[in-house]
């Protein structure tokens, strides 16, 4: 009892943090770390401690365009994979991304490590390590190459760290990471401020709960921060119908506003998010929508989605 006490007071505290950080945080139109809408079912690109939640191993893959219809809108691709190693309380996996706005293309792959113990008797700690590889290509010369300003191409690969740490129980999870470490620069691209080579800091938050025997409520939060960027978080509630549904809805202090919808079904999970700009200029002008679709399986174990989605 008293255990489960304590972990209250913890989830109430940092949830708490994370509120303040949220109402607090004065949003730039500058331009942030790769992010996702449907993170609450994917954590681990943000955190690989994430992939110790789940016994099951899994394959997920994610498509996201932005300003369809316009040459060049961002476009990002990305394929995780997570193995349970059961004997040592374990995981393992591997990360790839692909990002790409324009002249400028980010390709980067990780390999993580993670592993949990045991605080109490439903407490536990998950601590990960990756390690992997960033190659960032920008093509200022296919604007004009007669122009001196945009005539030298930027491209160049840099080895990239990370790591993770969650608490979590079955029923909820707190976590904070940097998945990007950045220890090297990347010349012109550095001296640009580039965010993609700067590094990145995430807290993660959620919960899921039984409102009825057939329906479940999961709140979750991502709070992000890039050094020379404003904080940014995302705040997101899903209903889930007989493990099979769900309706969410994703609201990001960038004034931005996502549905999101998914279905689970014998191991797949697919899904589907439509995110809009909901500030004044967006309302009054052309809409920036992001369409972003996700698919993933998960093998064995049963159940189409794990105890902490």
């Amino acid at each position: 009892m008293d255990i489960l006490n304590r972990e209250k007071k913890i989830l109430i505290i940092l949830l708490s943090l994370s509120l303040l950080v949220i109402t607090g945080t004065r949003v730039a139109a500058q331009q942030q770390p790769f992010n996702y809408t449907q993170y609450m079912d994917n954590l681990t690109p943000f955190n690989p401690a994430y992939s110790m939640l789940d016994k099951a191993a899994s394959v997920n893959t994610l498509a996201s365009k932005q300003l369809v219809g316009i040459n060049g809108g961002p476009t990002t691709f990305l394929l995780n994979g997570d193995l349970p190693i059961e004997s040592i309380n374990s995981s393992a996996g591997l990360i790839l991304l692909s990002d790409q706005l324009a002249i400028e293309q980010e390709t980067e792959v990780n390999a993580y490590f993670a592993k949990a113990i045991q605080l109490g008797e439903n407490a536990y700690l998950a601590v990960s390590l990756n390690a992997g590889l960033r190659n960032y290509t920008a093509n200022y010369s296919s604007v004009d190459s007669n122009d001196p300003e945009f005539r030298n191409d930027v491209r160049g690969t840099k080895p990239n760290v990370g790591f993770g740490v969650m608490y979590y129980s079955d029923w909820y999870y707190l976590g904070l990471s940097v998945p990007e470490l950045t220890v090297t620069s990347l010349g012109t691209a550095s001296l640009q401020n580039n965010s993609n080579f700067t590094n990145h800091y995430y807290f993660t938050g959620g919960l899921i709960t039984n409102l009825t025997e057939d329906i479940k409520f999961k709140p979750a939060t991502l709070v992000f921060y890039t050094t020379g960027l404003p904080v940014l978080a995302n705040l997101s509630g899903t209903f889930y119908l007989k493990d099979i549904v769900g309706l969410g809805v994703n609201y990001s202090t960038d004034k931005e506003l996502a549905g999101i919808l998914t279905i689970n079904f014998s191991g797949y999970h697919i899904g589907y998010s439509y995110k809009f700009g909901i500030g004044s200029t967006n309302l009054g002008g052309v809409n920036d929508a992001t369409h972003e679709v996700t698919l993933s399986y998960r093998f064995g174990k049963g159940g189409a989605i794990p105890k902490v989605l």
